[in-house]
């Protein structure tokens, strides 16, 4: 019985490993994308904006999305696709404890040694490889609004 337990335990631990893309760590960056497929903004919008998800709105703040209730905890990410650095972003967004272990951002795609996490993540990410992908797509969209002060659509 023991060893049908440990049996079940292996292969669980191995489906959840599976979840997680390999990737190296360079300089404190993740240079190589997760996933062949490019990262698709519009898709990655939804899940920065998704409160259910990502919730990245919780912490930090877009002032092109027309949503409520923004965070201040986190920076200002308005402008963010002028100064994203892709590979340093990747890394925050799989782990930001990578960087800072004080951190409150969550590890998006990390499933091992985690605290209080919610039963429907135990064993699985946040984000998957190709979420963490499009979330990037969409922070590169990010640029300041060009429209003169005061002028109103």
């Amino acid at each position: 019985m023991r060893a049908m337990l440990l049996i079940a335990a292996l292969l669980l631990a191995s489906q959840a490993a599976a979840q997680i893309a390999s990737y190296d760590i360079v300089d404190g960056a993740i240079p190589a994308p997760l996933t062949d497929a490019p990262g698709d903004p519009s898709k990655g919008r939804a899940l920065f904006i998704d409160r259910e998800g990502a919730h990245c709105l919780l912490c930090h703040r877009v002032s092109s999305l027309d949503e409520p209730f923004q965070g201040t905890v986190g920076p200002d990410l308005s402008d963010y696709g002028t100064v994203i650095d892709e590979a340093v972003t990747r890394l925050r967004l799989i782990d930001a404890t990578l960087l800072n272990p004080d951190t409150v951002m969550p590890a998006y795609h990390r499933i091992e040694a985690l605290r209080e996490v919610q039963t429907r993540y135990r064993g699985r990410p946040i984000l998957s490889a190709k979420d963490i992908e499009d979330v990037l797509a969409y922070l590169k969209t990010l640029l300041p609004d060009e429209r003169p002060t005061g002028v109103r659509e």
